[in-house]
Parts: C-alpha cells; sequence; structure tokens
C-alpha cells in the first residue's frame, strides 16, 4: 500500500465531511448539554455530578455513533453512484487503498468531534463545579474513538455491497449486537440443546464485543482495568478493524461498476 494515497483520500474525505457541517454537531451537543446539566441541577437531588457525566457521556457516544453509521455507509455510495471511483481507480490507486482512505479519513473527523465534545463536558462540569477525573475520562474517550472507528469500518464494509439506507440499519444493528455479545456467553450457558447452543457461540464469535472498548461506566468513578488489560482490548479493536477493512476490500475489488 502507498502511504501517500491513502492520506490523499483520507484528507480529501475529512474536507468533504468538515464541508458538510458535521462538526455543527459538537456545538449542539454544547448547548443540549447546559440545557441538561441546568436540569439536572434541580431534580436530581444532590446527584448531579454522577448523572451530568452520564448523559454527557452517553451523548457523545450517540452523537459519534450516529455520524460514523450514517456517513460511514454514505462515503462508498456515494463514490459509485457519482462514478467518482471509476475515476479514482483508473490511476495507480488499489481498492484497498481507496477504502483504507476513506476510514482514515472518517475516523479523523470522529476523533476531532469526541475530542471537541470531551472538552465541553469537562469545561461544563468544571463551570458547575462537578469533580471528575480527567485521565479516566480522556482514556476512556480515546477509547470511544476506536470503537467509532471499528464502527466505521463496518458501515464501509455493508456500503460496498448494499444502499446507503440498508448499511445505515445494518451498522445499527452490528452496534446493538456487539454490545449484547457478552449477554450472549450467559445465555448460552443456559441452553440445554447443543444445536442452539453452538449457533449462539457462533454469534458471539462473529461479532466483536464492543463493551471491551467501552469505559463510560467505570471512568465515571474513576475506574478502569490495568494497562494490561487495556492493550489487550485496543489490540483486539485494532484487529477487528483490519479484518472488516480487509473483507470490505475483498468484497470492493470483486464489484463491478
Amino acid at each position: 500500500m502507498n502511504i501517500a494515497r491513502i492520506w490523499a483520500i483520507g484528507s480529501n474525505v475529512f474536507r468533504e465531511v468538515f464541508r458538510e457541517r458535521v462538526l455543527y454537531i459538537a456545538a449542539l451537543f454544547g448547548v443540549a448539554l447546559v440545557i441538561a446539566v441546568l436540569l439536572l441541577n434541580e431534580v436530581s437531588g444532590g446527584t448531579e455530578g454522577k448523572i451530568s457525566l452520564d448523559v454527557g457521556l452517553a451523548g457523545i457516544s450517540l452523537l459519534g455513533l450516529t455520524v460514523a453509521a450514517f456517513v460511514g455507509a454514505g462515503l462508498m455510495n456515494k463514490e459509485i453512484e457519482k462514478k467518482t471511483a471509476l475515476v479514482l481507480m483508473a490511476k495507480p490507486m488499489s481498492r484497498a487503498e481507496f477504502i483504507v482512505g476513506k476510514h482514515l479519513g472518517l475516523t479523523s473527523i470522529l476523533a476531532v468531534l469526541v475530542a471537541l465534545m470531551n472538552a465541553m463536558l469537562f469545561g461544563v462540569m468544571a463551570w458547575r463545579g462537578i469533580p471528575f477525573n480527567l485521565g479516566t475520562l480522556t482514556i476512556s474517550a480515546l477509547y470511544l474513538v476506536l470503537e467509532l472507528s471499528l464502527i466505521t469500518s463496518v458501515a464501509l464494509l455493508f456500503g460496498v455491497f448494499t444502499s446507503s439506507l440498508v448499511a445505515t440499519v445494518l451498522t445499527f444493528a452490528f452496534y446493538l449486537m456487539g454490545h449484547f455479545s457478552q449477554n450472549l456467553v450467559a445465555l448460552s450457558q443456559s441452553i440445554k440443546t447443543d444445536s442452539v447452543k453452538n449457533i449462539v457461540k457462533g454469534i458471539y464469535l462473529i461479532f466483536p464485543d464492543l463493551s471491551r472498548l467501552d469505559f463510560k461506566n467505570q471512568a465515571v468513578y474513576g475506574l478502569l482495568p490495568d494497562s494490561g488489560a487495556l492493550a489487550l482490548n485496543a489490540g483486539y479493536g485494532v484487529l477487528y478493524i483490519a479484518l472488516l477493512l480487509a473483507i470490505a476490500s475483498l468484497v470492493f475489488a470483486r464489484r463491478e461498476f
């Protein structure tokens, strides 16, 4: 793979999404967060800090997921429908480089978006005098970016062979199954039929365990797994992203325009 070509595609995606004013979502989040915190102060009964952090982190995760699913699912279809992919493929660029560049560009936008929203969250918490653990929340934000990067790779994969709407729906379904996968393990223990148990275990192996990249609840209390577990979970996420991008590249390589 040629790094320069991947960088060029990624930079183009970053500028394109930036021009679509996706980052205005951060401003919307900031306004909504201030309103929510002020309202929670009236009804929380002394638990304003915990609830405010929970609401803020959940909002960041939800908005990031929305951007990753909707924009990621439409990136490939937009190129295919406008035939611009044909022009790029005519140049000395592999389809794998094209996919990886798209992923890099959207992941960069998501990283900026998450950073802005977390900065707003920290600012509001400081303004209200609510204590928070900057270190654990920052690490949680980094793992959220990794999780959203994985969801972006899922959206790109679905976007390669189906419409934007279907790809978006499938991406959201994938996200939900990824967060439900640990429950599948517990469920399989209570199933007595071997065939059904094997199916459930198979589903668990197919879908990523996104809870390994989600530390929102622990971070609120200033808790995180040890460094070894964090490194293992990060490696798990990177490996899954590489696998999904490889599959997307293979599917895209076989697609006729």
